[in-house]
């Protein structure tokens, strides 16, 4: 079931809610009062703000409508009912058959009161529906779990054998993964690629791995920050599948000596993903990595990209000045591109030139002018930011500041009448100022230039569906220095594992930022040189809040573990 489908849910579903005990008056004010400024669905705020679960909502939607919710993480379907209706048709109206008696079939749906898809599913059945309502995140997973069962490694490297590898050639700029799914007569190797793309879209995997070793080959899928390793294919058919890759990537399949970089774009599901393909070659072969980019599942919305009420407000009030810098710093793969691609979502305009200089290009956008930095034509970051503002622009994105050229180009542009916003790999905000300054940009020049820097890191959320409530001792608290009212003290969850999981107690990630605002005393601290432990000092005096406090909010909040916490951020 979509929470955000405004068809399906009527507009009293929140008194029906409060009705029940489930939120209270005051709690549906607020999301009413949230709704009215910011629009979207009162459902999905109520999930957001954590005042109602998806289940209690959908039990809600079930008794007001008279149609029967059902938990189908609980129920096994048969693989009989599962093929009276095709994949296609489960997919597109979020349906699975979960019972058959004699004429009539029971059907969980994510929309029940869509009565033209139940009048299809009886023609294609020719069976009478009796429709039930379930979660279409429920509904998914069933889908994913019968009809791509046989698609798996374990199965398709069973059927293996060293006669049947293909590489085959063909000149491919776009493939349909669903129809390569129906494809099952292909070669091998082809179809064992396919799978290893499928299988990491599926598994929300922002990372493939495929590692040549001495004597076998290993895959690896990074999922929400972390490396899991899958079923390892033969290692003589390692060279095939590279092979494969390059073909799809458009690279050179007989050079095996030096690095290749390339890409390749995917469809499925109605939806488009790109791969970006990076191959270096190690002393057992070449090892390929696949980033994938999925920006159906990137969070583009500036108000939901992980910064509080008061980081917001800081953040949005920089990125609407008309000139200054803003920085986004933190380690590789740490969300600064999304949050930086999130600003410019909400600023682009068709009033406001917007251009980019990137390394490389990883999301199009529409009304934004984007470049890629290409070394081999020594098109640089510098290069291209110099030529950029000759273009008239009014806003600047530079993908990342790594040398006094670029650096000094960027901030004479934000002193020039241009908002510039770019990336710096440092582990705080104020340690951005010193870094800026090292690289030989004057001080008065950076403390005139930038406005604010937002440090950044991203935490494994944890699964709503089996997170366990666990006590904190008092020495823990003295231990990671948290305060809190002693009447009322937070409530931490630890993760224990599920099949919505995959067993992991973690699914998808959030972030927390550290917001540090160019005030009049930073100024003056930046015009001495001070260090960045005194302007973390003084930021603190000002309000802001460490990397390490905004996770401990989020753990309170119930939305990571303290071992999340303090796996990613460091102590202040």
């Amino acid at each position: 079931m979509s929470v955000s489908d405004k068809k399906v849910f009527s507009d009293d579903l929140g008194d029906v809610l409060k009705d029940y005990g489930i939120i209270t008056e005051k709690q549906l004010a607020e999301v009413l009062e949230e709704q009215s400024i910011q629009g979207g669905s009162v459902c999905e705020l109520l999930i957001a703000k954590e005042f109602a679960t998806q289940r209690q909502i959908l039990g809600c939607y079930g008794v007001k409508s008279g149609i029967v919710p059902i938990d189908l993480e609980k129920v096994d379907i048969e693989p009989e009912f599962m093929v009276l209706i095709p994949e296609k048709v489960s997919v597109a109206f979020r349906a699975v058959p979960i019972a058959r008696a004699t004429k009539y079939l029971t059907v969980a749906i994510a929309d029940p009161l869509n009565v033209f898809e139940l009048d299809d599913i009886a023609l294609i059945t020719g069976l009478k529906v009796i429709p039930v309502i379930a979660n279409e995140e429920d509904i998914k997973n069933k889908i994913s779990d019968y009809y791509h069962h046989a698609d798996n490694f374990e199965e398709i490297i069973a059927d293996l054998e060293a006669e049947d590898i293909s590489e085959a050639v063909v000149d491919m700029e776009e493939l349909n993964i669903d129809k390569m799914r129906e494809e099952t007569d292909s070669a091998p190797v082809i179809k064992l690629v396919n799978v290893i793309l499928t299988q990491a879209i599926d598994e929300r995997a922002s990372d493939i791995h495929i590692e040549p070793f001495a004597k076998s080959t290993t895959i690896r899928y990074r999922i929400d920050g972390i490396l899991y390793e899958r079923p390892s294919p033969p290692h003589s058919l390692f060279r095939a599948i590279v092979s494969r890759i390059k073909v799809i990537s458009q690279l050179d399949i007989a050079e095996r000596r030096l690095p290749q970089d390339g890409r390749f774009r995917i469809k499925t599901r109605g939806r488009e993903i790109d791969f970006r393909v990076s191959i270096l070659p190690t002393v057992h072969g070449e090892k390929v990595v696949m980033r994938v980019l999925d920006k159906s599942a990137q969070n583009m919305n500036i108000e939901k990209i992980g910064l509080d009420k008061i980081g917001l407000k800081k953040f949005k009030s920089a990125i609407y000045e008309p000139h200054g810098m803003v920085f986004v710093t933190g380690p590789t793969g740490s969300g600064k591109t999304t949050t930086l691609y999130a600003a410019l979502n909400d600023l682009n305009k068709p009033t406001t030139n917007i251009v980019t200089v990137e390394d490389p290009v990883e999301y199009q956008f529409p009304g934004i002018n984007q470049v890629a930095i290409n070394p081999d034509i020594k098109l640089t970051f510098a290069r291209g930011l110099r030529s950029i503002l000759r273009q008239d622009p009014d806003i600047v994105l530079v993908g990342e500041v790594r040398d006094f050229e670029t650096a000094d180009i960027a901030v004479k542009a934000a002193l020039t009448g241009h908002l510039v916003l770019t990336t710096l790999h440092t582990n705080d905000a104020p340690s951005a100022f010193s870094r800026i300054i090292d690289m030989g940009v004057e001080s008065f020049l950076v403390a005139s230039a930038v406005r604010l820097v937002v440090a950044q890191r991203l935490l494994r959320r944890l699964c709503d569906r089996c997170k366990e409530e666990i006590q904190i001792g008092q020495d823990t608290y003295a231990e990671i220095q948290y305060k809190y009212d002693p009447e009322n003290p937070p409530v931490f969850y630890e993760p224990k594992g599920c099949q919505y999981c995959r067993k992991t107690g973690y699914h998808g990630r959030i972030a927390v930022m550290e917001v540090l605002p160019v005030t009049s005393a930073i100024k003056e601290l930046i015009l001495t040189h001070a260090s960045a432990t005194k302007l973390k000092e003084k930021a603190l005096e000002e309000g802001m809040k460490t990397l390490r406090m905004c996770g401990l909010s989020r753990a309170a909040e119930g939305m990571t573990s303290l071992d999340e916490v303090l796996r990613v951020t460091s102590p202040d």
